[in-house]
C-alpha cells in the first residue's frame, strides 16, 4: 500500500472506502471477466492508486482505450503520472456520471466494459440511481458493467441490467461481492456472444 493511498483514506475514509487497495488475486480475478482478445473501450470508476488499472492496461491491446474516473485530485495526478507515457489511459478528474460527455469528446461510441470500486452502498439514492443510468447508457448493447463491493446491495438498484451473475470473493481483505452486471445485446437478444462469454469463463 503506498503512502498517497493511505494519507487519502485517512482524510477522506468514505470516499477512498477501504484502507487496503485490492490483493492480487482480486485483481486478476476482477480483470478475467473481461475478454481482452480484440480492442476494448474501458472505463473505471474510483481507479485510486490503480492496483487494477494497471493490471488492465497489461492486458488489453494497444488499440484499446481506458477512461480512468477519479474524484480524489491527488490519486487522479498520481495516475496521470503513472501512465503519462500511455496515450490508451485518459484520467480524468471527475465524476464518473459524466462519462457519456468524455465519450462524445473522446469520439467513441461506447463502452465494452466499466468497472467499479466505488462504495455505492454509501451513495444517496439519487445519485447511485443517477450514475447507473449514465453506466447502462454508456455500455455497448452486449456489454457488461463490473463492481466489487463489500456489500452486494446494487444488485436491488441495477434493475436497468437484464442480468447478474455474483461471486463472494474471499482472497481479499475484506472479502468483496464481485458482481457482472450484462446489458443485452437487443440485435439478438442475448448478454454478449457466445465467443466472448466462453473466453471469459475459461478465464476464471
Amino acid at each position: 500500500m503506498s503512502v498517497l493511498f493511505l494519507k487519502r483514506f485517512l482524510q477522506r475514509p468514505f470516499q477512498v472506502a477501504s484502507i487496503i487497495p485490492s490483493s492480487k488475486a482480486m485483481v486478476e480475478r476482477v480483470s478475467s471477466k473481461m475478454d481482452f482478445s480484440e480492442p476494448r473501450v474501458i472505463a473505471e470508476y474510483g481507479p485510486g492508486e490503480g492496483v487494477h488499472t494497471r493490471e488492465i492496461a497489461r492486458r488489453m491491446s494497444a488499440d484499446s482505450k481506458l477512461i480512468l474516473f477519479e474524484l480524489d485530485p491527488e490519486l487522479s495526478r498520481d495516475l496521470e503520472r503513472q501512465f503519462a507515457n500511455d496515450p490508451r489511459v485518459h484520467v480524468v478528474n471527475g465524476n464518473a456520471a459524466d462519462l457519456p460527455n468524455h465519450l462524445d469528446r473522446l469520439g467513441i461510441d461506447a463502452c465494452d466494459y466499466i468497472v467499479s470500486g466505488i462504495p455505492f452502498s454509501i451513495l444517496e439514492i439519487e445519485k447511485k440511481r443517477a450514475l447507473l443510468e449514465k453506466t447502462y447508457e454508456s455500455l455497448a448493447p452486449g456489454g457488461d458493467f463490473i463492481i466489487y463491493q463489500v456489500t452486494n446491495e446494487l444488485r436491488q438498484h441495477a434493475t436497468l441490467f437484464e442480468h447478474a451473475e455474483s461471486e463472494y470473493f474471499l482472497q481479499n481483505i475484506p472479502p468483496m461481492f464481485i458482481t457482472v452486471f450484462h446489458k443485452s445485446d437487443r440485435r439478438n437478444g442475448h448478454s454478449r456472444p457466445a465467443t466472448q462469454r466462453a473466453h471469459a469463463s475459461a478465464s476464471r
